[in-house]
């Protein structure tokens, strides 16, 4: 490889990457502060909770981590617990991301 990476495409997604890379699309997303979304835990509640994150956002974020984290999301992939939890939602990151 010549250079550096440019785009999540080039990159590994280890777990920290796609961490950081899924907070940033909440955040631009759904519009947050910054301090907000660095302080999400694994049992951090999100659909539901934040009401920022409503039918329409859920449309949007998963757009946006397809687009930003090269992955392609079906229909089928989604349920109502994958945007239950911050970890849930990383861990359905992690999953996409590794195949």
């Amino acid at each position: 490889m010549t250079g550096k990476p440019t785009d999540a495409a080039a990159l590994s997604h280890d777990g920290h990457e796609t961490d950081r890379l899924l907070r940033a699309i909440l955040r631009d997303v759904l519009a947050l502060e910054s301090r907000q979304v660095d302080a999400f835990t694994e049992t951090t509640p999100l659909f539901g909770a934040l009401p920022e994150l409503d039918s329409m956002a859920v449309a949007g974020l998963l757009t946006e981590m397809e687009d930003r984290l090269h992955i392609i999301i079906e229909d089928d992939d989604v349920d109502g617990d994958t945007f239950e939890t911050y970890g849930n939602l990383l861990a359905f990151a992690q999953m996409k991301t590794s195949r």
